[in-house]
């Protein structure tokens, strides 16, 4: 059985190389959904909370909502970073709150303090969802992410690795026989 949460990410892009529209900076709303597969657990009669889904999907993704995401090659990239500095906004400001942990991956890399991700490849629907596997695949039992943004979409399913040991008492994942929500002890 599947769990299933969608959340909203607000981000700006463009598809450097690309002839047409695309090619221009410009920004979406997009929708990625997680589906979380593993057997239903007996006392909270659920697979995972979902609010729980989307908290740890969001601890990582947040830094992609309202940021720029550019690939590593495109030239705007340094010209952004200088106007930045010279803003005094590329290392942050106080009100700069709805920042993530910056990561670094093979396919992207997070600068949270200027709300800026660089990716490998340009940044697809298809590119979203390999980003978005490759930061939670072990953290989440994925079995598909769908990532849609303006009229574009697409979808991936993902072989599941086997059950998790969760909490009877909330669904969290227990952490060497804890549960780091609640507290319950296995």
């Amino acid at each position: 059985m599947r769990s299933i949460t969608s959340f909203d990410i607000q981000y700006a892009h463009r598809f450097f190389g690309f002839a047409g529209e695309a090619a221009y900076l410009h920004g979406h709303t997009g929708t990625l959904t997680i589906e979380v597969e593993d057997s239903v657990n007996m006392g909270v009669n659920m697979v995972f909370p979902c609010n729980e889904i989307k908290k740890t999907a969001w601890d990582v993704m947040k830094n992609f909502d309202h940021a720029l995401v550019l690939r590593e090659d495109d030239p705007i990239l340094p010209a952004i970073l200088k106007v930045y500095e010279e803003q005094g906004i590329k290392d942050g400001t106080p009100t700069n709150t709805m920042k993530g942990e910056a990561f670094k991956t093979d396919l992207a890399t997070a600068y949270p303090e200027c709300r800026l991700v660089v990716t490998k490849e340009t940044l697809t629907t298809e590119g979203m969802i390999k980003i978005v596997y490759d930061l939670l695949k072990d953290k989440l039992n994925i079995a598909k992410i769908t990532f849609t943004s303006g009229d574009n979409a697409a979808s991936e399913e993902f072989e599941v690795k086997g059950t998790q040991d969760r909490c009877p008492v909330c669904g969290v994942e227990l952490v060497d026989g804890v549960c780091p929500k609640c507290g319950y002890k296995k």
